[in-house]
């Protein structure tokens, strides 16, 4: 799998000016989540990659939880655009 192989649903220009977006933030969370499930896939016992997948899965979990009690329109696009599953309501 190459680097190139990862979504880019957010465009250059809005990566430049929006870094500290939520949308922004999950976007790479979910591109750091897909390169170490692939590493995972490659490497079983790597129990640090491990810990650090189960780490950046909560934060990815507590931003979307933000966004979609704050916007829940732009929560449903990104997880539409990403391809991701919605939070679980509790």
């Amino acid at each position: 799998m190459t680097k190139n192989s990862f979504i880019s649903v957010i465009s250059h220009e809005e990566k430049e000016e929006n870094k500290g977006s939520v949308e922004f933030q999950v976007f790479c969370f979910t591109n750091k989540i897909r390169r170490l499930t692939y590493h995972l896939e490659l490497h079983k016992k790597d129990y640090s990659s491990q810990r650090g997948l189960r780490k950046i899965l909560g934060k990815r979990q507590q931003l979307l939880a933000y966004l979609s009690k704050k916007n829940r329109v732009r929560y449903k696009v990104l997880i539409s655009q990403l391809n991701i599953r919605e939070l679980k309501t509790r």
